[in-house]
């Protein structure tokens, strides 16, 4: 279930980051009011949890 959440919390932010470098929108940053909000940054902070938790799973699985 785990490994699940980390995969979805990946897509939505790649797709973030797809639209940050295609038309400059950033999605968390535009729900939550800037990108220096305190829950926007909590979302990037787990967004990048679940990216070291996919590289481990990759490595040690």
């Amino acid at each position: 279930m785990l490994t699940w959440i980390a995969l979805v919390l990946l897509i939505i932010g790649g797709l973030n980051w797809g639209l940050v470098g295609l038309f400059n929108i950033d999605i968390v940053a535009s729900i939550f009011k800037g990108p220096r909000n305190p829950v926007a940054r909590l979302i990037y902070i787990v967004i990048g949890l679940a990216a070291l938790y996919v590289i481990l799973m990759i490595f040690f699985r």
